[in-house]
């Protein structure tokens, strides 16, 4: 099969959760096999070269520069004017238009996956183009729900305004949108049940992220340094921002007093200065991290404070394909088949982190068999090879007979 992939950045290097789900398609479709071309916004934030995806056989990349930077006075416009969310708007580009149209002339596709809310909009160009391709959404997040938690937890009146402005924009955009495409792939089972709430009509199926097992063999040679914390993930996120400002205002510091030899460290892709600037009180703060396995093959326990957001914690699913004991907040848990005591840990009040922790600190927790459990629970359900046969059965499901 040939398949066009639509990303809203290029899906490399593979170091945060949308990019990993994305080029682990690409790459496992490719090693299945088939022929991937990759059509790619280039945005400032994510720039990349044009060969950056060259190392995978099968794999065509294409890119299209768009200007997704924010812009206040077009965010004021789209405010008071505005058709569709400012979030999405800055994803529109009459470029990206003209080499959509361009491929789809010239190239024979079998199925298009769109790559979540911030390119939906497109599906209208495909449907005009080749009104008889499938056309796949991967729901990466149901965006609008994301947005609608930050605003309720904002204690900044006009920030929590705007807030609730942009997720009223897009649960419009996305009710409008997202039943437009002939199949939605839900990468968690809770995003699938919303969907069809939305009147996607089936098949809305689940189809998890998954891990690339080979980026995540345990090394022997590491030895985790005892009474250690780790967290890691994209610090330019809004929600993984708000859960380490919560866990260090209501956690942290009772922790840090009833057991001062514990650590807490942070690795971050974009992390913000006034968190690089912290010092003292045992929290170290590493900033962004070439290897994501090395950092957390170094520390014992993961923490996932997440208060807000919506689809799947990728880092958690990394975190247990190497075989980590996971803190976590019910909602960052959600969408991953994990059972609480068995494979990971959840917790949502400040008293129940600061006792689980503390069991932790004082040997009582089973970390180690609760790492073991995780990591088998990853190997039985997320195997990327796994993902990839899910994809492909959908995809056929839709195409022309004979393909």
């Amino acid at each position: 099969m040939h398949i066009l992939q639509l990303c809203p950045r290029v899906p490399f290097p593979p170091h945060d959760g949308g990019a990993i789900a994305m080029y682990d398609v690409a790459a496992g479709l490719a090693r299945a096999g088939h022929r991937v071309t990759v059509l790619a916004a280039n945005t400032p934030k994510h720039q990349q070269p044009a060969d950056v995806l060259a190392h995978l056989p099968g794999v065509r990349l294409i890119t299209v520069p768009i200007d997704t930077r924010l812009n206040p006075v077009k965010a004021l416009k789209n405010l008071l004017l505005g058709r569709m969310p400012y979030n999405v708007e800055r994803f529109v580009s009459q470029q990206m238009v003209a080499e959509l149209k361009q491929q789809l002339r010239t190239e024979r596709f079998d199925v298009v996956q769109v790559e979540g809310t911030f390119v939906a909009w497109y599906v209208d160009i495909i449907r005009a183009e080749a009104p008889q391709l499938p056309v796949v959404l991967r729901a990466h997040n149901v965006e609008h729900t994301i947005w609608k938690m930050l605003a309720e937890r904002e204690r900044k009146p006009i920030k929590a305004m705007y807030f609730h402005h942009l997720a009223n924009g897009l649960k419009r955009f996305e009710e409008k949108y997202m039943p437009r495409f002939n199949a939605v792939a839900a990468i968690t089972a809770p995003d699938q049940r919303r969907l069809r709430g939305m009147g996607c009509p089936e098949p809305v199926v689940f189809v998890p992220a998954g891990v690339e097992l080979s980026r995540f063999q345990i090394d022997s040679t590491i030895q985790p340094k005892p009474k250690t914390l780790f967290m890691i993930g994209s610090l330019n996120w809004l929600p993984n921002v708000e859960g380490f400002d919560w866990f260090l205002t209501n956690v942290w510091p009772y922790v840090h007093e009833r057991m001062p030899e514990l650590e807490l460290h942070i690795a971050g892709k974009d992390t913000p200065e006034r968190i690089l600037r912290l010092k003292g009180g045992n929290v170290f703060v590493h900033g962004f991290v070439e290897s994501a396995p090395e950092f957390m093959q170094r520390y014992e326990v993961m923490i996932v404070p997440l208060l807000s957001g919506g689809g799947m914690r990728i880092k958690i699913i990394e975190g247990m394909a190497l075989g980590k004991c996971i803190i976590s907040t019910g909602l960052g848990s959600e969408g991953i088949s994990v059972r609480n005591g068995h494979d990971i840990v959840l917790c949502d009040e400040p008293s129940e982190w600061i006792n689980r922790i503390e069991s932790y600190y004082k040997g009582e927790l089973n970390q180690t068999q609760i790492g073991q459990a995780a990591r088998q629970t990853i190997l039985r359900t997320y195997d990327n090879q796994q993902v990839i046969t899910h994809f492909v059965e959908l995809y056929r499901s839709l195409a022309a007979p004979g393909v």
